[in-house]
């Protein structure tokens, strides 16, 4: 039988790299393609764009950042730095690197990355998006027996 299990997530500096550095490439197309003041303006919001999302998504510094996943056999909860609760669903993306979770209310999509779990946390993450299930334990000792 399937044990709810809770993850804590850590901060991803990585992908808080990866935000930042991507919006700094759009501010300097905007302030090349939109000379004077225009495109330095542009180029500003573009750079504090990527901050403010880099600080809410990656560094889960917000109020509204999410801080644990609790998992169970067909269902998920999002829990928020702010302490709000919500009910979650596989998004639709996982891969080795990232897994989405859809949350219906507020309609909004999160984005776990492989470092922001340990290693048998985001597995246990992946194949809860998977197949809605946990993995029980002594699965995996009776197949690699075989």
């Amino acid at each position: 039988m399937n044990a709810a299990r809770s993850l804590l997530l850590s901060p991803s500096y990585a992908l808080a790299g990866l935000l930042v550095g991507s919006h700094l490439c759009a501010a300097a197309a905007a302030a090349l393609a939109l000379p004077g003041w225009p495109g330095g303006v542009l180029a500003a919001l573009l750079a504090a764009l990527g901050l403010a999302a880099a600080w809410s998504r990656a560094l889960l510094r917000s109020r509204r950042s999410m801080r644990r996943i609790s998992l169970e056999a067909g269902k998920a909860a999002v829990e928020l730095a702010g302490g709000d609760s919500f009910p979650a669903e596989a998004g639709g993306h996982v891969s080795r690197l990232m897994v989405t979770l859809a949350v219906r209310h507020p309609s909004r999509r999160f984005l776990v990355t492989a470092d922001m779990l340990d290693g048998d946390s985001f597995r246990a993450l992946r194949i809860w998006a998977l197949w809605g299930k946990l993995p029980g334990a002594g699965v995996a000792g009776k197949q690699l027996a075989a």
